[in-house]
């Protein structure tokens, strides 16, 4: 091992389990500002995780094109996006939200809107973008890690993305043989991805996340949820990649079908006291894989002190370290990022050196 790693370095080492000098910390590429205190944070260690741009684009024979139109209301700001099938019309309304948007329509209005999400989903064809990937990461050189994307779960997408889970749910007792048709057909999209990805110059992909065990159920997660990341799995690994998944709930009641899949490492898990696991529950549940934590949220309106103290406990009990990652996939209170940040930046420092003491 080097006596000084990068940040990419380090972090491309850990997710491995390989030797590295202390537990990385690591934050996406949209959560922190160029600033001062950003630069003294990535001259210390502190990694940006850099999501995109993707190695593979999309091209779907069935759409006919596409328009979007930005307007306000009440005030607001609203994006309207209608994709035009050979099928029919589908529409979504979005309202942006800082890093991220709300889904004030779905694509999914009906039943009438089937054959076009059905049209939508199928004949697709996958085109690398490798070129653009390797740019960036020329770009960012050591002080990013390059994070790639197979895209969500085809069920996670029906039920968050194209319909929410009420009508999702409604769907699924009244029309569920037209509800399984879309899931097949997206499965196929995403077997086409495969190669692509196996192919490209990234190291290492999210298979979805957002999983909500209490909507979706252990049953259904390992009926169709499973699966899908164990075929992607067995296409990447063996050229390779590494393939995880961001699961950032209440992971208890699937713990064990977790555990159970080939999947290299788990993203943005949200340790108690937001979620109804602990870092140690964790390890003990997941111990082949690496664990890449988001740091939990509420406890940037604790003190600076308070803060150390939880992400030493959070080191303790994730030692002896190796496999795991302390990240930031959230939102921050602004007037706490800062001071929050430099906080858990010097705990790695200090107290999350290889192998940990007690």
């Amino acid at each position: 091992m080097a006596s000084r790693l990068t940040p990419r370095e380090r972090v491309e080492r850990a997710v491995r389990f390989e030797d590295i000098d202390h537990v990385p910390f690591t934050i996406y590429e949209c959560m922190i500002p160029q600033c001062a205190a950003e630069r003294i944070m990535r001259n210390e260690g502190l990694c940006i995780v850099q999501r995109g741009p993707n190695v593979f684009g999309v091209r779907r024979a069935n759409v006919l094109g596409s328009e979007t139109h930005t307007y306000v209301e009440n005030g607001r700001q609203r994006t309207r996006h209608v994709t035009r099938t050979t099928a029919g019309d589908l529409t979504t309304v979005d309202e942006p939200a800082g890093f991220t948007s709300w889904h004030l329509e779905k694509m999914f209005k009906g039943p009438d809107d089937y054959a076009a999400l059905l049209a939508y989903a199928s004949d697709v064809e996958i085109v690398p973008n490798y070129e653009a990937f390797v740019r960036m990461s020329e770009l960012k050189g050591g002080d990013a890690v390059m994070r790639g994307a197979v895209g969500l779960e085809p069920m996670q997408l029906i039920v968050h993305h194209w319909m929410g889970v009420e009508v999702f749910a409604v769907e699924w007792v009244e029309r569920r043989d037209e509800v399984l048709t879309l899931y097949r057909a997206l499965v196929e999209e995403r077997r086409k991805t495969y190669p692509v990805l196996a192919a490209s110059p990234c190291e290492h992909f999210n298979y979805g996340g957002n999983v909500t065990p209490e909507i979706i159920g252990a049953e259904r997660f390992r009926e169709y949820y499973v699966p899908n990341y164990e075929e992607c799995c067995e296409a990447l690994q063996p050229a390779g990649k590494l393939v995880g998944c961001h699961f950032d709930a209440n992971t208890s009641v699937i713990a064990d079908a977790i555990a159970a899949t080939s999947l290299d490492y788990i993203e943005a898990f949200s340790p108690a006291p937001d979620t109804d696991m602990s870092v140690g529950d964790a390890r003990a549940a997941w111990p082949d894989k690496a664990l890449w934590i988001n740091y939990p949220s509420s406890l940037f309106l604790s003190s600076d002190e308070a803060m150390e103290q939880a992400t030493i406990a959070m080191l303790r009990q994730a030692a002896p370290g190796n496999g795991f990652l302390i990240g930031i996939t959230e939102d921050m209170p602004p007037d706490r990022w800062i001071d929050g940040c430099m906080t858990i930046n010097r705990a790695v420092q200090e107290h999350g050196r290889l192998p940990i003491e007690h």
